[in-house]
């Protein structure tokens, strides 16, 4: 992995932002190891950097991203009131439509939680992120 994304990575995984004026930037350090069991901890130090703790894309790191982040309460009403887990957990993993991401801003969680645990735990992680945000959805 380039040490690009290690450094993006970081950001995204602790919600650390630095502003700088006019332009925004975004600061780069390596994700904290949250335990794979707690789907809420781990969205909040992951990924609410972007889409925000409630997750509806307006996190503190929005505004410095190509594109918003997606809205991710509105995943099952985009399916027909379903909540799409297989997809859902297939592009936290980094496989599929990364145009469903966004950009390529997101990193790609799979690589990023092989660094943190084995095949297991990566299984167990992205499980539990996906389960934690089908628990977001607004009926």
């Amino acid at each position: 992995m380039s040490s690009r994304w290690w450094v993006l990575i970081g950001v995204l995984g602790v919600g650390r932002l630095m502003c700088e004026e006019p332009a925004r930037s975004l600061k780069y350090v390596r994700p904290d190891n949250i335990s794979a069991a707690k789907g809420p901890e781990m969205f909040r130090a992951y990924c609410a950097v972007c889409h925000g703790t409630d997750g509806r894309g307006g996190g503190p790191a929005a505004d410095s991203l190509k594109k918003r982040p997606a809205d991710l309460t509105q995943l099952s009403t985009k399916n027909n009131g379903k909540f799409p887990t297989v997809h859902v957990e297939t592009l936290i993993r980094g496989f599929g439509g990364v145009e469903a991401h966004g950009s390529r801003d997101m990193p790609i969680w799979g690589s990023v939680f092989r660094t943190l645990g084995d095949e297991g735990t990566v299984k167990l992680r992205i499980q539990n992120l996906a389960a934690y945000l089908e628990s977001l959805q607004r009926r």
